[in-house]
């Protein structure tokens, strides 16, 4: 799942403020011409773990974007009217290819549904990525306003885990209940895929063989547990919750569950075993902390947050060691940057953002050196 709807409200009351702020054109215009030079900017000067940025798509929502094992080409989810996806489908892309400012990737979701969590098999010759196309083929209907005013995610029951060749033949149907299931990503040893799921009755997360048997349940705490990823030697899960202590939040969490909702503004990190054991918190930082992926040390993470902004839309990258210490801000960009992934060799760094999206509402992939 994306912050696509945060991202837009965010981009859209930024634009306002900046037009409203003042009346005169004078202003108005330096106003513009300000915001105009910070939606140009590919790479901030703090920004000393990156270098050689790249943008890779110039339009659209594009997110959640992974290597292939042997990192020449990545998978990734994008809702664009140009490339004919109203909402979120999947597509790969090999690197040799340059950018897709030009021409659209391959299509690996046949357009069906709604997609969201796609991630390279072992052998970069499929994917598994999950879709709500057994409930149909047109994308299904995005919340409603609220007028509690609260922001939420969709849990979609008819999301089930697929696996597909990269011209997009379903090979096999991994990971199905009656409720929700998506959020998989593999192991860097290639042999369990962990997902999340709310067969139970809450979303939890667990963990399957590569052929989608032997699932094992490994979180048992109420809240929203997503978002899993794998340590590089395959033995530990970072991963997202929601995690409701007080009788009113978990009123609310409940209520919203059985509404097929989850409320993602209070999100921390956690971290455990493979097998749910050594479960620890690892942030205490409040607001939306998630997007976690291993350094390739598999001694820090690197996550998305908002704590630090004053605005609920401000994220930014954040690299914290895995005992809770040490945070250090990684990206500086003032509205959004969120899913980070290194390359399985450690050499590239790749994520989404707002950046340099000339004062449209787009979501761009960038791909950039890692420095240590």
């Amino acid at each position: 799942m994306t912050y696509t709807n945060i991202i837009k409200a965010g981009s859209f009351l930024a634009l306002t403020l900046l037009i409203a702020c003042n009346g005169q054109n004078e202003k108005k215009q330096q106003h513009e011409a300000a915001a105009k030079e910070a939606d140009t900017t590919i790479l901030y000067p703090q920004e000393s773990h990156l270098k050689n940025m790249k943008q890779l798509t110039d339009g659209g929502d594009n997110a959640e974007a992974y290597f292939s094992f042997d990192n020449s080409m990545i998978v990734f989810q994008a809702k664009n009217t140009e490339w004919n996806a109203p909402c979120d489908q999947i597509y790969y892309f090999p690197f040799a290819d340059n950018d897709m400012f030009d021409h659209i990737p391959q299509l690996i979701s046949n357009g069906l549904g709604r997609t969201t969590c796609s991630f390279f098999m072992p052998g970069d010759t499929t994917v598994l990525y999950a879709s709500t196309r057994s409930g149909g083929d047109a994308c299904p209907p995005e919340p409603k306003r609220r007028e509690d005013g609260k922001y939420v995610w969709p849990i979609y029951a008819d999301f089930d885990i697929y696996i597909a060749d990269l011209n997009g033949n379903i090979l096999d149907t991994l990971i199905s209940s009656p409720g929700y299931d998506a959020e998989a990503t593999v192991s860097p040893l290639g042999d369990k895929i962990v997902f999340t799921s709310d067969r139970t009755g809450d979303l939890e997360l667990y963990t399957c063989n590569m052929d989608g048997s032997n699932i094992q349940q490994i979180t048992f705490e109420l809240g929203y547990d997503g978002g899993a990823f794998f340590s590089p030697d395959g033995s530990k899960l970072i991963f997202r919750s929601s995690r409701p202590k007080t009788e009113e939040d978990i009123k609310e969490y409940k209520e919203l569950l059985e509404e097929g909702l989850v409320k993602p503004t209070n999100m921390e990190l956690y971290i455990c075993n493979v097998d749910g054991s050594e479960l620890t918190q690892i942030t205490h930082l409040g607001k939306a902390n998630w997007a976690p992926f291993f350094h390739p040390s598999g001694k820090k993470v690197i996550f998305s947050s908002n704590h630090a902004g004053e605005r609920g839309y401000e994220f930014n990258l954040f690299m914290i060691n895995i005992d809770g210490t040490g945070l250090e801000q990684i990206t500086f960009d003032p509205v959004f940057d969120a899913f980070p992934m290194f390359s399985y060799d450690g050499k590239k760094l790749i994520f989404s953002s707002n950046r340099n999206n000339g004062g449209t509402h787009n979501t761009n992939l960038f791909i950039a050196d890692w420095v240590e």
